[in-house]
């Protein structure tokens, strides 16, 4: 095999070559393919639900910390599971976002969550599912006869949303069972059902 010998001058010359040609090809359309994109109307819809499971991620981590920093281990990893389940919605809508093409914005969130009790946290949890799920809901019909196939996509979160939103509508009906200014039977509560 012969070896192939080039001076700086001559690499140089050919790497930009390629650089030329690279761009070139990239700025030239697929030929005969027009891909689909989203509506603009689709990406402001899923950037904004973005921003709502970031803003969930963070509430959830907070909550797990402060549970944790109370000593409620049950609820720390309840919590925990929550801020990885946002997270998760999140890469979801974020995926199909890219699937078209479309480089999604990931818009600031609130951060910052301070509490002063666990049945606070619950009730705030819920505020902000329901919100979510009512979103989801009117983000579904905005969509449905433009959209059908974002559509879809928004059903997985509404069916979620909707888990959600009983999962903490039972636990404020269990906390309503307590005298929540006794710590030992927050205790018993965080025990009983987390």
């Amino acid at each position: 095999m012969e070896k192939l010998s080039l001076t700086k001058e001559q690499l140089f010359k050919a790497m930009k070559m390629n650089e030329q040609t690279s761009a070139e090809t990239a700025s030239k359309p697929s030929k005969g393919v027009n891909l689909y994109k989203l509506s603009d109307k689709t990406i402001t819809i899923l950037t904004s639900r973005l921003k709502n499971e970031y803003e969930a991620h963070y509430y959830y981590r907070a909550a797990a910390n402060w549970c944790n920093d109370t000593n409620y281990k049950k609820a720390t990893a309840f919590f925990e599971n929550e801020a990885t389940d946002e997270l998760e919605h999140a890469k979801t809508l974020q995926e199909y976002m890219t699937d078209f093409n479309i480089i999604p914005t990931i818009p600031a969130a609130n951060t910052k969550h301070s509490f002063s009790n666990l049945i606070d946290i619950i009730h705030g949890a819920y505020k902000m599912e329901l919100t979510l799920m009512n979103e989801y809901n009117k983000n579904s019909q905005e969509l449905f006869s433009s959209d059908i196939t974002t559509f879809d996509v928004l059903t997985k979160f509404r069916k979620i949303q909707k888990g959600a939103v009983v999962e903490y509508n039972d636990l404020i009906n269990a906390s309503d069972l307590i005298n929540k200014s006794d710590k030992f039977q927050v205790l018993y509560f965080e025990q009983t059902y987390f």
